[in-house]
């Protein structure tokens, strides 16, 4: 038995996001190992979970992992624990497909309670139908309270708890209303400042909660039997992967602010099938002996001109691709291997290592984000796109390259897998920790 609970906001947001790692915070104050997980693709909550909780954070992402595989993660990532924290920030019931891939989606794949995360700024009364319909809208996704935030005073918090009286919902608590509460931009990087500056919005969060979160009745609320059970009928997604590899390979994992957008069941996964090793590009570490290059997303553009510095890497880099060493680049960091890397409209393009035919410049502060999708070679690529930076990809006859499709089926503008040789690199971030990526060379 242990405290397992997932939580969402109503609808999608700005505010709720210091609620929920303040919470977690403050459990972790209790002296109890909290085990974050985000609900969805979102990789830049997974990183601020860590900065929370001193754990690596998971995705559940049903996009990418069957239930059965949602599950397998949850009770192996959850197993050493005290508390499970499923952190959801878009609506409970908005899904990639309806309310398919939703936070209630996979509350409900995990029998866990939900805690609903309620923004009291500009809402009164009308508070009680919505959080009556929430509760009752499916009656297998367990709503089992509510925390407000936004509270401008005690006064106004007791008027909330008449409202959760009245939609037939315990109410927990609130995180009072402070100006001086936010988020670092979402568009910036895990600097050891940024960090810093996090962990302090963090701990600031946790202390206003102190006197006005009843842990206890959370607590007692959401504990229930661990682990969930699997769904029927089992299957061999939840057995080890095989490993067909003759040998163990060496694998040298780009990590730094620039590049730290990684889910965990890949890095999981490469340390089951080889030795993992890290190099940081920005700071300009000799790329460690390797069978495999591993490129995982971030903001590279935030850091052009550091990249462009270290130009005895970047040799490394092109010389390593040519003479068809395996590289594989996600999102951001297929920037790493372009020609030329701009920062902003009209900015200095800085030389990369000039792998492969294109340039990657922010031309707009124009965001490229969605679900993606591809068949490559008998294999069914799944990913999520999020980037600032266009491409503008050139034709080369030795380059092959796969348009992505979005959830509709159509192509996604600027979107593709390419391979060249043995590298490979794709314009989304992609979890393959469930099929595994050895056999893709």
């Amino acid at each position: 038995m242990k405290s397992q609970f997932l939580l969402s906001p109503l609808v999608s947001d700005g505010g709720k996001s210091l609620l929920s790692l303040g919470l977690m915070r403050a459990l972790r104050r209790q002296g109890m190992k909290v085990q974050p997980f985000s609900c969805g693709p979102d990789l830049a909550d997974k990183a601020a979970h860590e900065v929370a909780t001193g754990c690596a954070s998971v995705n559940l992402d049903a996009w990418y992992a069957s239930r059965g595989h949602i599950q397998y993660l949850y009770n192996t990532y959850g197993e050493q624990a005290d508390v499970c924290v499923v952190d959801n920030s878009a609506g409970l019931f908005d899904g990639f497909r309806k309310w398919q891939g939703s936070g209630a989606d996979i509350a409900q794949a995990l029998s866990v309670p939900v805690i609903l995360l309620a923004n009291a700024r500009s809402s009164t009364y009308s508070l009680a139908p919505m959080l009556f319909g929430f509760k009752r809208f499916r009656q297998n996704v367990r709503i089992a309270g509510v925390i407000f935030y936004h509270v401008f005073s005690p006064a106004q918090y007791g008027f909330l708890r008449e409202v959760c009286a009245d939609a037939g919902m315990e109410c927990l608590g609130y995180l009072p209303y402070d100006e001086s509460l936010r988020m670092p931009a979402k568009y910036s990087t895990l600097t050891s400042a940024v960090k810093a500056e996090l962990d302090g919005q963090i701990q600031k969060a946790a202390d206003l909660m102190r006197d006005t979160l009843d842990l206890d009745k959370l607590l007692n609320l959401t504990t229930r039997i661990f682990p969930c059970a699997y769904s029927l009928p089992y299957t061999s997604e939840m057995e080890p992967r095989p490993q067909t590899l003759e040998r163990k390979w060496r694998i040298a994992v780009a990590s730094d602010p620039a590049f730290h957008f990684i889910y965990q069941e890949n890095l999981s996964y490469l340390k089951e099938v080889g030795s993992v090793s890290f190099f940081s590009p920005v700071y300009g570490n000799d790329i460690p002996e390797a069978d495999l290059i591993y490129l995982p997303g971030g903001f590279p553009e935030l850091f052009a001109r550091q990249l462009h510095r270290w130009k005895r890497q970047l040799q490394q880099l092109r010389e390593f691709g040519e003479d068809g060493g395996k590289i594989l680049a996600e999102g951001g960091g297929i920037a790493l291997l372009s020609r030329t890397l701009t920062a902003r409209p009209g900015g200095t393009a800085y030389q990369m290592a000039g792998l492969l035919p294109f340039e990657a410049a922010v031309r707009e502060q124009r965001l490229y984000a969605g679900y993606r999708k591809a068949d490559v070679d008998g294999h069914s690529l799944k990913g999520y796109e999020y980037r600032y930076f266009d491409v503008a990809l050139q034709q080369d006859p030795h380059l092959r390259v796969i348009a992505m499709a979005n959830l509709k089926g159509q192509n996604a503008p600027s979107s593709f897998v390419c391979r060249y040789k043995n590298t490979i690199a794709v314009t989304a971030h992609c979890c393959w920790g469930q099929s595994g990526i050895t056999d893709w060379w």
